[in-house]
């Protein structure tokens, strides 16, 4: 707390493998943030580029480093959530960066009153890999959010959706592609208040993991859904999902 306003400790992990092509614009992007209370963790899965000698340049910046080889993304991630000790778990992953030098400070800002949201999210930047803006995030950041939003798809990118360390659990491994999906379901269920900042968090890289395996993804998600909504809705919300983007297309 400092002069009656909330200062909230932000734990960003960051997840990389052989990464070298964009892992250091990602690095940059959170030691240059303008609020301090942040603790940076990197996971890295035992590179065998020269990831981990740009995380050795900036070593003195980085709180926690681990490089050993894991089961995947999500294996991890459970790595750096159990290794976080902030207010807020953050994934920023290589390639990904946040969207301004203020933009933990602008978040901040945003929160009134003394006790912090379960929840903090925003907006996404889809960008090149040269960081050049593309367009927004087509699925747009409802102004209300709770754990039925996730019906009509995953509305708010994971990396702009801010979840306290004591309301998650781990990251469920039997799910190769969408396990933030399930994840942020869960995170939603169990929160009591969730803060819209109406802040462009971050910037996206178009090209993520699931955007190169999207069928398999797709499939995941429709089990999510099942699981958390119910066959018969999930069933009738994907008919919408096609019709959606058969007219996204068309005006296109």
């Amino acid at each position: 707390m400092h002069n009656g306003h909330p200062t909230p400790k932000f734990s960003i992990i960051t997840v990389t493998y052989n990464a070298e092509k964009v892992l250091e614009d990602t690095i940059q992007s959170v030691i240059s943030q303008t609020y301090h209370r942040v603790e940076y963790i990197i996971v890295d899965g035992a590179s065998k580029d020269a990831t981990l000698s740009i995380i050795d340049k900036y070593r003195s910046r980085i709180d926690t480093v681990i490089s050993e080889p894991d089961k995947g993304l999500y294996d991890a991630m459970n790595k750096g959530i159990s290794l976080a000790t902030g207010d807020y778990l953050c994934f920023l992953n290589a390639g990904d960066c946040f969207h301004e030098d203020d933009t933990l400070q602008q978040i901040v800002h945003t929160i009134n009153g003394n006790e912090l949201p379960d929840i903090l999210y925003g907006e996404t930047a889809i960008v090149d890999t040269e960081g050049h803006f593309l367009h927004m995030r087509r699925l747009s950041t409802p102004e209300k959010l709770n754990w039925k939003s996730f019906k009509q798809g995953m509305l708010v990118c994971h990396q702009a959706f801010f979840a306290k360390c004591t309301l998650v659990k781990p990251y469920d491994l039997k799910y190769r592609y969408s396990a933030d999906f399930d994840w942020c379901i869960y995170a939603m269920k169990k929160a009591h208040s969730l803060h819209n900042t109406h802040v462009i968090v971050i910037d996206y890289l178009e090209e993520g993991l699931t955007t190169q395996n999207h069928k398999a993804s797709l499939k995941e998600r429709f089990h999510i859904m099942a699981k958390h909504y119910g066959l018969f809705s999930t069933v009738m919300w994907h008919i919408w999902f096609v019709i959606r983007a058969v007219t996204h297309r068309k005006k296109v």
